[in-house]
């Protein structure tokens, strides 16, 4: 089974003088549920980061920050950030969770 991927927009940063957005706070959470009823297991992991922006008012296709969606956002965000990578390294991060590979403790 393979984690559901969810994208969403943290925080904007902008210029006030012309409400052009300048940096984007973003995260994707990962989740995956093995097993069902009682004994199901839910791992999850998280990825958070920031993209910069130039917003250019003169620009035909600016937005201004009252009408900006989450939608034109993640867009702006994931043509920065490969959104294949970020979503194999969370499930690389699922996948060591459910089988892990080392491990800590004491025998006693």
């Amino acid at each position: 089974m393979a984690a559901t991927f969810t994208w969403t927009i943290a925080n904007l940063e902008r210029n006030t003088s012309d409400d052009g957005v300048t940096i984007a706070h973003w995260r994707c959470d990962a989740t995956e549920t093995v097993g069902s009823g009682d004994s199901a297991v839910t791992h999850t992991a998280s990825s958070y980061g920031t993209t910069s922006h130039t917003p250019d008012a003169s620009d035909p296709s600016f937005i201004a920050y009252a009408s900006i969606t989450e939608a034109d956002v993640l867009g702006w965000v994931h043509a920065q950030v490969t959104q294949a990578d970020t979503e194999a390294a969370l499930q690389a991060k699922i996948d060591e969770a459910k089988t892990p590979t080392t491990a800590s403790g004491k025998p006693w």
